[in-house]
């Protein structure tokens, strides 16, 4: 599934990737220059397999190229940091 497509919703501050009929979220909060990513989900049928280490990756990615502090209160994605 690494081919998968994240789709960044800047109003719902979140990125998702959608697979099926399901989706994984990473959201996320902004407040001044510092974003805080504060919750993911994968639904119980696709954990494992990579799913929430992809949005992480990739809205960290995003985070850092838009030159945003970066802190988590989600305990999944403060191992990344």
């Amino acid at each position: 599934m690494s081919d998968t497509l994240i789709t960044h919703l800047t109003t719902e501050r979140r990125f998702v990737l959608s697979m099926a009929n399901a989706s994984a979220v990473l959201d996320y909060q902004i407040t001044g220059n510092t974003i805080n990513f504060c919750h993911t989900f994968v639904p119980p049928e696709f954990r494992g397999k990579g799913l929430a280490e992809q949005l992480v990756r990739h809205g960290l990615a995003w985070a850092r190229q838009t030159g945003l502090s970066i802190t988590a209160s989600c305990s999944y994605v403060q191992r990344f940091l």
